[in-house]
């Protein structure tokens, strides 16, 4: 019988609503607790997405009661391994850096988790004070996760290969209700928050040329606005078009929104930035949608251009209408490619994929024998295990 290891999580849960936030919620609620006993440090900020990694007294305040909830759930759980994501951004960064050392000063074995692709971007335009001290700290993490096959790279020259892991997004989607009722209208879902650099704009812009060939669609955007100047180009570019088939949506969460995209028929998320694995993707495909998307993070490693969607360029609105057109003019490319989705979401994207590989990760890490390193850190020396 294998021994049972505690695992400390240390994250925060939505509200708001995004990757990380997501990703805590999944994980401390999965089938990982029947394998594991699972502690949860929650480090929440509900506040909205606006008030993230701003140097103000608030954040500043929230990040040393957050080591004093580590320190005090280490001496008291005496975890196996502290499991932590990590920032890429130097704000950031240097606000989780103290949560890797106070996994080390405790012994312990301590697994960081990326959520996004940027990271090297960020780590390339650094000053080289700031590249050192990455490396120098990173060099105590006993396993780095990753979300795709082609994001491993980020980690060059900052880890060793054999400390880097791929676990992709994965979660279990129950699709609750009837099949879509309205056969006469195609439906063209984005959901995602509105954020500039998600390619909200340029599906807005493929409307038109859409529109014009095929009046029977439904654009729905799904989300919330951050940004106020992008809302008021949104809406006069709707008023200058003089009106346009578009619905907006407030966000809606779980089943509610596994229901607006049961009613979808095409979906689209085309981000012109970094990205992760993103959870809407996952969602998608687990409807059993066909999809839209561009070539960032590790988007490309579940949707396959010409298989279960297209790829198309970043900021390329006419290209995102040329495919629109060619899956209405062609349903049963697009029922056929929607089957894709769901078929390889199936097989490799549902949460027993996810627990099956952080599972894997974890005994990886702790099956490693602990050593006595001494690493120099200026006239001081501080002994590591």
């Amino acid at each position: 019988m294998r021994q049972r290891y505690r695992i400390l999580i240390l994250g925060a849960l939505p509200p708001p609503y995004m990757g990380p936030t997501l990703a805590t919620k999944i994980i401390i609620n999965s089938a990982l607790k029947k394998e594991f006993d699972l502690i949860h440090v929650d480090t929440s900020d509900h506040r909205d997405l606006n008030t993230l990694n701003k140097t103000d007294v608030f954040n500043f305040l929230l990040a040393f009661k957050h080591y004093f909830m580590l320190l005090k759930s280490t001496v008291r759980y005496w975890p196996d391994i502290i499991y932590m994501q990590i920032c890429q951004t130097t704000l950031g960064y240097l606000r989780d850096a103290p949560f890797i050392l106070i996994g080390k000063l405790f012994h312990r074995k301590v697994v960081c988790h990326l959520r996004g692709s940027n990271l090297r971007n960020w780590y390339s335009a650094s000053s080289a004070l700031t590249r050192w001290l990455v490396r120098r700290i990173h060099s105590l993490v006993d396993g780095q996760i990753v979300l795709g096959e082609c994001l491993r790279g980020l980690f060059r020259g900052i880890l060793p290969d054999k400390k880097i892991f791929v676990v992709p997004n994965g979660r279990n989607v129950h699709f609750g209700g009837e099949n879509k009722q309205d056969l006469s209208k195609i439906k063209i879902l984005y959901l995602s928050n509105f954020i500039r650099q998600k390619g909200i704009l340029d599906v807005l812009e493929s409307v038109p040329e859409v529109v014009r060939q095929n009046p029977g669609v439904e654009f729905i955007f799904v989300g919330d606005w951050f940004d106020e100047s992008l809302k008021f180009e949104f809406e006069e570019f709707i008023l200058n078009n003089g009106g346009l088939p578009v619905q907006i949506r407030k966000p809606v969460f779980d089943q509610e929104n596994f229901d607006i995209l049961r009613q979808s028929d095409i979906f689209i998320f085309p981000p012109c930035s970094s990205e992760g694995h993103p959870w809407v993707i996952v969602e998608a495909m687990a409807a059993g949608l066909p999809i839209i998307t561009t070539n960032q993070g590790a988007i490309t490693e579940s949707v396959k251009d010409g298989v279960n969607g297209f790829i198309v360029e970043p900021r390329n609105p006419t290209q995102i209408a040329e495919k629109i057109k060619f899956l209405i003019d062609h349903p049963e490319i697009r029922k056929k490619m929607g089957e894709e989705s769901r078929r390889i979401y199936l097989e490799n994207f549902t949460e027993e994929k996810m627990v099956e590989r952080l599972s894997h990760v974890f005994y990886s890490v702790l099956s490693k024998k602990t050593k006595i390193l001494v690493a120099r850190w200026g006239p001081r020396y501080i002994f590591l295990a």
